[in-house]
């Protein structure tokens, strides 16, 4: 996938960059629940 396809996808909300949970599951050809559930699962992994 082209950088700037990637880069269309990340919002600047409230001083964050942020990306919507269905455009990452795209990303990584996977579905959005699919992608929620390994979240859930990992959760010290990500940030706050």
């Amino acid at each position: 996938m082209e950088l700037q396809v990637i880069q269309s996808k990340i919002f600047g909300i409230r001083g964050c960059k942020v990306i919507l949970d269905f455009d990452l599951a795209e990303l990584y050809c996977t579905k959005t629940s699919l992608l929620k559930r390994a979240v859930r699962r990992n959760m010290d992994r990500f940030p706050g």
